[in-house]
């Protein structure tokens, strides 16, 4: 029983790093395809895409419910890690890259809210914690590519693809052979079209939902453009910085937030933490302009590394509202809907930030995330503590 969290960690980890895989590459693939900067968001939307169908498709078939959750997270993390492999063969055109990128995201619905799903089957009590430690996975996992295109691992671009794609593959297998359906896990044999809609009929339940996608209208967003701050401030200020190798420092702070808000929780209230943390990323959002607009480096990147964990910090703890307060029998379904939905407003934030921004407005236009935490933290006042 030790073993299976830490198993389920690392294969989240490694199953994940295909999720900004093309994004720690992007000027590689700009300048192969002779695209223009402004591709990264389609690329990326293109993955969260495919993630938001497949986890619809998920759902709506409620495939974690019916099927092993153990099974169903090896076959997607090696077909997820066989597409994302594909955009690093030569010879591939512009469309199948898209769609290459889409169809990762498609089969990441079976690895992300799986592996949610196959914690909560485990660990009943202490969940907070345990979710926290997994949603940390993620993080570490979204910033490895720029790790690997980063001066310090400096690999060709098409090696950090094949790469990922390996660590996919390990990481599916190693919870195939260590990690059993938990003891808590009550499957659905039977199939219910639109079961996985019951959920919401719990008050509570729609809360955590809500807040939960206050969140993801920040989260991606800000991710996304971390390089794009950076390149800003950097040509602004006549610097040098290594964009990759602070995209992955800064976005992996985020994941030692993620276990301390979940060791923190057990103290405080899981209910409490995440409205701190959606609290101080949303006064990030607002007072964003200070900073990018002010030239000290140092000022600069520390205000970026405490954005970035306030603004995943919340993450576990609103995904362990949710699965608190899910019906039992259809907790899998529970968790990939909301994840769904939540990952649908990031196309909206992602590609509303995308047409606006230029150089005049870029210190200002990230204030605009701030509707994000304001929402959440209405939704939220409508929680009450059992």
């Amino acid at each position: 029983m030790k073993k299976i969290l830490p198993t389920i960690i690392v294969a989240q980890f490694l199953c994940t790093s295909l999720w900004f895989a093309g994004n720690a590459v992007m000027g590689n693939i700009v300048d192969q395809f002779q695209l223009s900067t402004s591709y990264l968001t389609y690329l990326t939307s293109a993955v969260q895409a495919g993630f938001i169908i497949g986890t619809l498709l998920f759902a709506i078939l409620s495939i974690a419910d019916r099927f092993s959750p153990s099974k169903i997270f090896f076959i997607c993390a090696c077909i997820g890690a066989a597409f994302n492999l594909i955009i690093g063969l030569s010879g591939i055109n512009l469309a199948l890259l898209i769609g290459c990128r889409f169809l990762t995201g498609f089969f990441l619905a079976g690895v992300y809210p799986i592996g949610m799903k196959i914690a909560s089957d485990h660990y009943e009590h202490g969940l907070g914690k345990s979710l926290s430690f997994l949603v940390g996975a993620l993080v570490l996992g979204t910033a490895f590519p720029h790790f690997l295109k980063s001066e310090l691992a400096h690999l060709p671009w098409k090696y950090v693809i094949f790469s990922t794609s390996f660590l996919s593959f390990v990481g599916g297998l190693i919870l195939l052979l260590w990690v059993p359906d938990g003891l808590y896990r009550k499957g659905g044999k039977r199939l219910k079209l639109g079961a996985f809609m019951q959920s919401f009929k719990n008050k509570e339940f729609r809360a955590a939902s809500f807040g939960y996608f206050g969140h993801m209208w920040e989260l991606y967003t800000f991710w996304v453009f971390v390089p794009v701050i950076l390149n800003y401030y950097s040509l602004q200020n006549n610097l040098n910085l290594s964009i990759s190798l602070w995209s992955f420092l800064i976005i992996v702070a985020g994941s030692f937030a993620c276990v301390l808000s979940g060791i923190i929780s057990n103290r405080f209230g899981v209910k409490k933490m995440a409205t701190v943390a959606l609290s101080i990323s949303g006064i990030c959002c607002l007072v964003s302009p200070l900073f990018f607009l002010q030239h000290s480096t140092l000022l600069f990147i520390i205000f970026l590394l405490i954005w970035s964990m306030a603004v995943i910090a919340d993450s576990p703890l609103f995904s362990t509202l949710v699965a608190q307060n899910a019906d039992a029998a259809l907790k899998g379904s529970s968790i990939t809907i909301v994840t769904c939905i939540g990952f649908a407003i990031t196309i909206v934030s992602i590609q509303l930030i995308n047409v606006l921004i230029n150089d005049k407005n870029t210190p200002y236009l990230f204030t605009i995330l701030a509707i994000g935490p304001i929402f959440g933290l209405l939704a939220m006042a409508n929680y009450k503590i059992k």
